[in-house]
């Protein structure tokens, strides 16, 4: 709207933070309480089905997939899905359904087997031995 208008562009700008800033107050704290309980349940989750992320298998992701995404955050550094994929030459698509939760459908069990091992050996490899002694 104001693209041709340069000597706009300041007052655009302070009138687009204060918005967001009057957005962020009213709605940004029960928005993070929200997602903080919804993230706690799935941290618990996947450190109860790992027994504390000492039986960090193939038969343990198998169970439970929708634990990635926590064991990823669980390394040093933390893994982007991407990365993982890269790391443990793993699936794409099957870590992309890991990530909702659930297996490839139409993977072989040894393939799957073979995929969830690469994944369990680097997400060993590079859990925080500092916050997961």
């Amino acid at each position: 709207m104001n693209a041709d208008k340069p000597h706009l562009w300041k007052a655009d700008v302070a009138a687009s933070v204060d918005r967001f800033n009057q957005w962020f107050m009213e709605f940004a704290p029960q928005a993070f309480r929200s997602t903080r309980v919804k993230t706690t349940e799935h941290v618990k989750a996947a450190l109860l089905a790992t027994h504390d992320l000492r039986n960090l298998d193939a038969a343990t992701l198998r169970a439970n997939p929708s634990a990635l995404p926590t064991l990823r955050m669980c390394t040093a550094p933390p893994l982007a899905v991407d990365r993982l994929v890269g790391l443990a030459s793993a699936s794409k698509s099957l870590i992309g359904s890991m990530e909702e939760g659930r297996l490839a459908a139409r993977m072989k069990a040894e393939l799957l087997d073979e995929n969830l091992g690469k994944v369990c050996r680097v997400l060993t490899k590079l859990l925080d031995r500092d916050i997961f002694p």
